[in-house]
């Protein structure tokens, strides 16, 4: 058997994301709550994320999303993390910006324990796609679009991600 290149590493970066997505659930959670969602995206999917990164800069005339959907469309796929950003009952705490997490719920506020949960995440993720020599980059741009078009559940608030190519040259670097 004779196995390309292209085909092995096609392979090998869905393998890469599978391994992400084990390292960002197993990574520590305040109080043990685990409220992460991560997703794989490729295909028509992945089209309908950088189309929706585009129409974003269009409209808001922040032009890093357009750049950065060109780089979603050179990826070979995009690992997605969201948090479902649930007040998680540590006291004392505040840095939601209310005076504790029953007035966090009550208000706008976003828990800042929480994000920080889906930060570790992330640097989890993104070592598992170190180790294994996989081109990545965190974009928050990514994780605005995909909750805009649906891809998460609607407790799920912020979201980031991290594109993924194995190629002779990240497209995730000189983004000019």
């Amino acid at each position: 058997m004779i196995i390309s290149s292209k085909e092995a590493e096609q392979r090998a970066v869905a393998q890469i994301a599978d391994l992400m997505c084990a390292a960002a659930r197993t990574a520590p959670k305040a109080k043990g709550i685990d409220n992460l969602v991560t997703l794989i995206v490729d295909g028509q999917e992945k089209g309908q994320l950088s189309a929706e990164m585009r129409r974003i800069a269009q409209e808001s005339g922040t032009q890093f999303f357009g750049r950065d959907g060109d780089c979603i469309d050179k990826a070979a796929l995009v690992v997605l993390l969201g948090q479902k950003v649930k007040p998680l009952g540590v006291t004392p705490c505040g840095f939601c910006g209310y005076a504790d997490c029953a007035e966090c719920a009550q208000g706008t506020g976003i828990c800042a324990v929480s994000t920080g949960d889906l930060g570790i995440a992330l640097g989890s993720a993104v070592n598992a796609a170190a180790l294994h020599h996989a081109d990545n980059r965190v974009m928050f741009s990514v994780g605005k679009a995909a909750i805009n078009i649906g891809l998460f559940d609607k407790d799920v608030k912020i979201a980031y991600g991290i594109p993924l190519s194995i190629s002779g040259k990240s497209p995730f670097f000189d983004r000019g």
